[in-house]
């Protein structure tokens, strides 16, 4: 064959434009692309010669190999795999979304397409050479021809590609990249080492490089003549668990994490149906320094046939789980043209929730079988997996079982479960109060009336809490119930004789509830009889549906307004300041440090300190 001048189909000429100038974000990525494409020839190859074991002809081991010329500024990738025909590489390298993987993929029925699931399914990878190249060569001869019906192809990226024949005695196809002005970095060993490592360590082929050596006398690296194999070529997470020993998770996770620390779990499994992929997860023992930070990407690596996709795949993760660890190797997954983005599927949110769940099921089993490993993943990541209440709704029964907190009998670890088979003969309700501390909580005159009758209250103290509770209303059929919202009511656990007690009071102290109300008109929306303070005088209750005092401080220390409402103020009539109130004075004094006092026992602050304390100062100068 004559040398022939063809012009690139006019959707190719769009891709180089791009590919060029937009594509991809970082130009490193050419190398993990054309390695791949030649891994996917020598994976062809491997698949066809099953029926035609002459097309290895006389070099059955397959292999990559990659090598550069300083001097004539070339890079090349060369493979032994299935190469291409003249009018296949005139079809496949001239045609967008055409290097022949589909088409073989095609051609592949029934149980045989389970047996190609590690041949690649891109089309566009060749073209990114063009990032780095102002033209590129491609040699190649199709395994079963003879050596005179080799090809060679070679285009500027531009308008144009030549094609012509040539003899080639060896199958398979070199990739020949003639760098462009300012792209040296590349004409280094130690940089395209650390390019392969970085994205094709795992590759099931070993990638070949020629080994050198440092020469003392030219004070330079030299070509010893011999090659060395540049990647593992073997991926942990594609062996059998069984043959995989619990050092080797430890050290894989050591790798690709950057954590001296062993993991505090690790699950490892192969996930079979419509969607097809490998997950290995690890939970960290120590949470990072940027926990926090919700815009932090996750930890998870993303593989497609082994080939490495990208560091951050949160697309595969909840937010919420962010703080794990790990690698998904899809045998397919919609990626776009350049293979550095996800595009949301049917195949993504599979992969996400299935991964959900397998973490989910860790964290259960740890939560079950090892309650001190779970007391400290609890102590480091309990916060976090909070928001996932909500943020994860399908999974938001599961997650509850999870959680874990201090209450007024254990001060941590007291799961709802723990809770509700502890509840009072008659008790309907899980009791909770939210506070800035757990020393807050604990000492909260709220709580005096259930201290008093034995009934446990759980101690809410993140600063996620109160956000996670707008979201989760009851467990097991057992509603939550704030014990500083609304009126108290206990039901079966108060009898008759302290209801009417109750109700007595209220209707004698009526007057000095009626003054209370008019002094504390603007500071109070109501003023009444409490039911739930033993020895306080006063405490700061909510309207059911308002904003707590807690959660108000936490906005405005967030910078933003809460709804406008005022507390309600709930008086203890025996106790002896309260009392005291009737008949006195200096009843407004005594009614506003009453308020403040309550105000501060809630954890709140005050407009105007001053007046508080002058106000005290008056009433002990009184006596």
């Amino acid at each position: 064959m004559q040398r022939q001048t063809h012009s690139f189909q006019a959707e190719v000429k769009q891709i180089l434009h791009l590919v060029t100038h937009s594509l991809y974000s970082n130009k490193e990525i050419f190398l993990r692309e054309l390695v791949s494409n030649a891994s996917d020839a020598c994976d062809k190859l491997r698949f066809e010669a099953l029926d035609r074991p002459d097309l290895f002809e006389d070099t059955p081991n397959l292999e990559l190999r990659v090598t550069f010329d300083a001097t004539a500024k070339t890079i090349t990738i060369r493979d032994n795999g299935i190469g291409m025909s003249a009018e296949e590489a005139m079809q496949h390298l001239g045609t967008i979304a055409k290097s022949g993987t589909r088409e073989f993929m095609a051609r592949l029925e029934g149980e045989q397409k389970k047996d190609a699931n590690l041949i690649g399914q891109f089309g566009v990878g060749f073209y990114s050479g063009f990032i780095v190249a102002d033209r590129i060569t491609v040699e190649t001869r199709r395994a079963g021809l003879k050596s005179e019906e080799g090809v060679r192809w070679s285009s500027e990226g531009t308008g144009d590609f030549e094609v012509e024949a040539i003899e080639r005695p060896q199958r398979g196809t070199d990739v020949i990249l003639h760098l462009r002005e300012g792209e040296e970095e590349f004409l280094s060993l130690w940089k395209l080492k650390a390019i392969i490592g970085k994205y094709s360590d795992h590759i099931s082929l070993p990638i070949l490089m020629p080994k050198q050596r440092w020469d003392e006398e030219k004070k330079e690296q030299v070509a010893t003549g011999e090659w060395e194999t540049v990647n593992k070529a073997a991926a942990l997470w594609a062996r059998s668990k069984s043959e995989i020993t619990d050092a080797e998770y430890q050290e894989f996770y050591k790798q690709i994490s950057y954590d001296q620390q062993a993991p505090l779990a690790y699950t490892h499994n192969r996930v079979e149906g419509r969607t097809e992929y490998t997950q290995l997860l690890y939970v960290p023992a120590k949470a990072p320094f940027d926990l926090w930070n919700r815009d932090k990407r996750g930890g998870v690596k993303l593989y497609v046939k082994r080939v490495f996709i990208m560091d951050d795949a949160e697309a595969l993760m909840p937010v919420y789980l962010r703080f794990v660890k790990g690698v998904i190797d899809s045998a397919d997954l919609p990626l776009n043209v350049s293979r550095e983005l996800l595009q949301e599927s049917r195949d993504v949110k599979a992969i996400r929730e299935g991964c959900t769940k397998r973490v989910l099921s860790m964290l259960e089993d740890v939560a079950e079988n090892q309650k001190d490993k779970y007391a400290d993943f609890w102590g480091e990541f309990g916060a976090v997996l909070k928001e996932g209440i909500g943020e994860d709704h399908q999974n938001q029964e599961r997650l509850a079982k999870l959680l874990r907190f201090a209450s007024t009998q254990v001060d941590s670890g007291v799961s709802f479960a723990d809770y509700v088979g502890r509840m009072k003969e008659g008790q309907d309700a899980i009791y909770y109060i939210t506070a800035d501390s757990l020393a807050a909580a604990k000492g909260s005159p709220q709580l005096e009336v259930f201290r008093k009758k034995g009934i446990e209250v759980l101690l809410l103290v993140d600063r996620v809490d109160e956000w996670m509770l707008s979201h989760l209303y009851e467990f097991e059929g057992k509603p939550l119930q704030s014990v500083a919202k609304g009126g108290v009511d206990l039901g079966k656990l108060q009898d008759e004789a302290e209801k009417k007690a109750a109700e007595e009071a209220a209707e004698a102290f009526k007057p000095v509830l009626e003054r209370l109300k008019t002094t504390l008109k603007d500071r109070a929306k109501d003023v009444r009889v409490t039911t739930r303070l033993v020895d306080s005088p006063a405490c700061i209750v909510v309207d059911e549906g308002d904003v707590s005092g807690h959660l108000a401080r936490m906005l405005k220390q967030a910078g933003q307004d809460a709804p406008p409402s005022h507390p309600i103020l709930e008086v203890n009539p025996a106790h002896a300041l309260v009392r005291r109130l009737e008949g006195d004075e200096r009843f407004d004094d005594l009614a506003q440090v009453l308020f403040d006092q309550a105000l501060l026992a809630e954890g709140g602050h005050l407009e105007d300190p001053s007046a508080y304390v002058q106000r005290v100062n008056r009433l002990l100068a009184a006596g």
